[in-house]
């Protein structure tokens, strides 16, 4: 039995004012931004129409809400990839830090199937160390870059542990899927798929922990990774230092850590699926 613990009602990213952050992929001949959707209202606009046209064209248009404004209110942070040109290629969006079970939409997705139980308990158990939540993540197909711009899109869960201090990141995915995310040290649970949206899809919930990544990805992810979340703490020092946001305390943003033995520990790891890259 999961105990409940209560927590701190934490901040917008909009009242400090996190402002935008950019890393250049040479690799991947693109730039990603990282910005909330009230700094970056026209990127984000260009993202979810993005969202909203690919997910339709794979007959599950239903999973992302049209209107712009509502999916931007129920987004913390999002991620642009920008061509040279300007156009919107690819994107995800991160919701949280989650404040209970019914936060995230993984208590949607499994309902009345088996592991809808352990689905909660991972979330609840991990919520004292910060769990934010990725979702509606999609790229256009380039057969040159496109496999490293997939990769962008695997390290954005730690940009957002960087900015918040958070230790943990969670998506659920159709499982042909998830080796993109898994690159980046992303762990598959240990529990059924779940049939959702439909029967054609076996969906699964993968973490990202920020202790223990670097043993799961691959040694490039793992280095730009570690240069990208040291490049969000350098500008969110920069901002702090001209005046632009102020330093948050912890405790406004989450309870006291558990103590090391109350700690979740490693996820049980489900067999590996096959990756087929989605059009």
């Amino acid at each position: 039995m999961t105990a409940t613990l209560e927590r701190a009602a934490a901040p917008t990213l909009d009242d400090h004012d996190y402002g935008r952050v950019a890393f250049w992929d040479p690799r991947a001949e693109c730039t990603m931004v990282m910005a909330s959707p009230s700094a970056a209202p026209l990127l984000f606009a260009e993202y979810h129409r993005g969202a909203v046209e690919k997910y339709a064209r794979f007959g599950v248009g239903d999973l992302i809400d049209a209107d712009v404004q509502r999916c931007a209110d129920d987004t913390a942070l999002f991620w642009a990839l920008v061509e040279l040109d300007g156009r919107v290629v690819g994107g995800v969006r991160g919701k949280g830090p989650l404040r209970s079970p019914e936060d995230s939409h993984a208590i949607v997705e499994w309902a009345g199937q088996p592991g809808a139980s352990d689905v909660r308990e991972l979330i609840a158990e991990r919520l004292p160390l910060g769990v934010m939540e990725m979702k509606a993540a999609w790229l256009t197909k380039d057969p040159v870059v496109g496999r490293h711009r997939a990769k962008m899109i695997a390290r954005t869960a730690f940009h957002a542990m960087a900015l918040l201090d958070i230790d943990f990141c969670m998506a659920t995915s159709a499982a042909h899927s998830l080796d993109q995310w898994r690159s980046s040290g992303g762990v598959v649970a240990a529990i059924p798929a779940t049939p959702y949206p439909n029967e054609r899809y076996q969906t699964k919930m993968m973490w990202w922990d920020r202790r223990t990544f670097a043993v799961h990805g691959e040694p490039d992810q793992v280095a730009a990774t570690f240069r990208e979340m040291a490049n969000v703490r350098q500008s969110r020092r920069a901002r702090r230092a001209e005046g632009l946001i102020q330093p948050v305390p912890p405790t406004s943003l989450y309870p006291p850590r558990r103590p090391a033995r109350q700690d979740p520990g490693p996820l049980r790891v489900a067999p590996k699926f096959a990756f087929e890259e989605s059009a």
